[in-house]
Order: structure tokens, then sequence, then C-alpha cells
């Protein structure tokens, strides 16, 4: 089975973690949720506080299949500002293993240059942090081992994206209907 870390920091964006987390596990993949706070209980953007499955320093991080970075504010900050996390996504990056971020949080890629010739789309705004990228006009854009989205309002369809990848077509289309995901 597939293995999948989504990172949360105070002030995640709530919808594009647990949209990604819910629709993975719903394609039996195993979407975990990794707080980097050191507590289980992280409260996102919104005053909502979601129960992690894991803390990050007590789980090997390099064994997921892909790692996925919701944006929100301040959470994406605090994401990019983890020097462990950093490290699993420069890792991630050398060993070309997919790394996927959604909102603000394609920023974090496009700071530490990782996106250098590469499509990406981030939250409109954020455009100017993604150094080096070719800025995608999609929903959801995917350069390489990078797959990155827009913002809350795309959540469900970065994270169908997400289910093509590592499971195949045929699911993701299911769970579109099953789900009355439209176009």
């Amino acid at each position: 089975m597939k293995r999948v870390n989504v990172y949360l920091a105070e002030g995640f964006e709530e919808i594009e973690a647990v949209t990604v987390v819910d629709t993975l596990r719903r394609a039996e993949i195993d979407a975990r949720m990794i707080s980097i706070t050191g507590k289980k209980n992280v409260p996102g953007a919104h005053g909502i506080v979601i129960a992690a499955d894991d803390i990050f320093e007590s789980i090997d991080n390099m064994e997921s299949d892909m790692i996925v970075l919701p944006g929100g504010m301040p959470g994406t900050r605090y994401l990019g500002e983890h020097k462990g996390l950093i490290n699993v996504i420069m890792n991630f990056a050398e060993k070309g293993k997919p790394i996927a971020a959604i909102c603000a949080a394609p920023s974090i890629l496009g700071k530490l240059g990782l996106l250098n010739k590469v499509e990406a789309v981030c939250y409109p705004g954020f455009e100017d942090t993604l150094k080096g990228a070719v800025i995608g006009s999609n929903i959801v854009s995917q350069g390489g081992n990078f797959i990155t989205s827009k913002g809350p309002g795309t959540a469900i369809y970065f994270a169908l994206y997400l289910v093509e990848l590592l499971r195949d077509k045929e699911t993701a289309e299911e769970l579109k209907e099953g789900m009355i995901v439209q176009c």
C-alpha cells in the first residue's frame, strides 16, 4: 500500500489537508497527517483543531512514497522554517520522489530553488515566490516530481490527481463519480 505524509503546522489550511487525506484514504492509500509542532493536536488557520496521526520526530519521514504540503497562513511559513522537514523535502527532490504542495505551500519549493524551469501553480499573489518556475494556468499542475495546486477550492481536484498518480485513473474516476465531483 502506498503511503503519503501530509504535514501539518499551526495555521494550516484545513480544507487542503483534510480533503487530501480523506480522498487518499478512500482510494486505500495510507495517508498520514504528521504534526511538525511536537504535539498531536494542531490548530488550523480557521480554528479547527486536527489530531495528527504522528509527530514528525517520532517517525521515519523518508519511508513515505509522497509528501504533501498544505497551504494556509501562518502554516506555510512554519513548514518552510522547519529544518527537519526541509531536509525531507530536499531528500525527496534529490531522489525524484513526488512532492505535492497546494495554495501558498508551493512557495516553500520555490524558495528552496526546486522549481527552476518546472511548471507550477500557487495561490494568486504568491507567483513571485516560485523562483524560476514556469507559471501554469491549470488548477493542478505537474512538473517533474512536483505537483502543485492553487488553493482551497481546488483541493478536491488536487487530491483526485494524487489518487491518479498513486493508484490509477480508474480509481480517481470512481471516486470523482462517487463523491459527485463536477467537471
